[in-house]
């Protein structure tokens, strides 16, 4: 292996993909602290809204940003991995199956893990990748008004 390279471990959960340029780029993605949640709190902090817990394994679904006195959670969903209704993503070419499959099942746990916190009270908002991108103090914003009406008694 050449100095500097990684090797790339396959875990079995995913098909093996035709390139390793694919691999290498699928294994970079992460799931916390990604590109847009961090342009999110970074907006959200200069609007001045802070108090917030990341990533809270207290309740279902693990919100990426937590307000947990207010019952105020947020999702910050990736386009392309939870399936975007404002974007209109096609699937992979290679292994479709898989990645309908795959994508399916992701869509039913946002799903279920957000009637889940509604069910204990908590009022929940789903940021997306590219409406983050667009006006991530349009969201900001939205969460404050969240916030505000959660501190004066209103749902």
């Amino acid at each position: 292996m050449a100095k500097g390279a990684r090797e790339y471990k396959r875990d079995g959960r995913a098909p093996i993909p035709k390139s390793e340029s694919t691999s290498r780029i699928m294994s970079a993605n992460r799931g916390k602290n990604t590109t847009p949640e961090i342009l999110l709190r970074q907006t959200m902090r200069k609007l001045g809204i802070m108090g917030y817990r990341l990533h809270w394994k207290k309740v279902p679904g693990h919100p990426d940003i937590s307000f947990v006195r207010r019952k105020v959670a947020v999702f910050v969903n990736g386009c392309f991995w939870h399936r975007c209704p404002y974007c209109s993503l096609s699937l992979p070419k290679s292994h479709s199956k898989f990645w309908h499959d795959k994508f399916e099942r992701n869509v039913e746990r946002d799903a279920r893990k957000i009637s889940q916190l509604k069910e204990l009270d908590w009022q929940v908002l789903v940021a997306w990748e590219c409406q983050i991108k667009d006006d991530a103090a349009k969201l900001a914003k939205m969460i404050n008004a969240l916030l505000t009406s959660k501190k004066s008694g209103k749902k």
